[in-house]
């Protein structure tokens, strides 16, 4: 599977959830960033890494799938 056909797929619904925390996190850390005012050195600072966990955590839950196929890990699951 390439990465244009995983993003294609349905997410599972805890993914959706952290995706959407995620942007969340992302866009309040740009905001922070983006204000004209002087904000102290560490809020500037939690808000750069607010900004970076968010994207990661966006992006990495983005490209989890629902497996629709469970042949490989049922064949794998019977040795057992």
């Amino acid at each position: 599977m390439n990465i244009v056909e995983r993003y294609k797929k349905s997410t599972p619904k805890f993914f959706k959830t952290l995706r959407n925390i995620g942007i969340a996190l992302a866009t309040a850390g740009g905001a922070i960033i983006a204000t004209p005012i002087s904000m102290p050195a560490l809020v500037v600072t939690i808000a750069t890494y607010m900004t970076v966990a968010g994207t990661v955590a966006t992006a990495v839950s983005q490209a989890v799938v629902k497996d629709d196929d469970n042949t490989e890990t049922d064949e794998a699951n019977d040795g057992l």
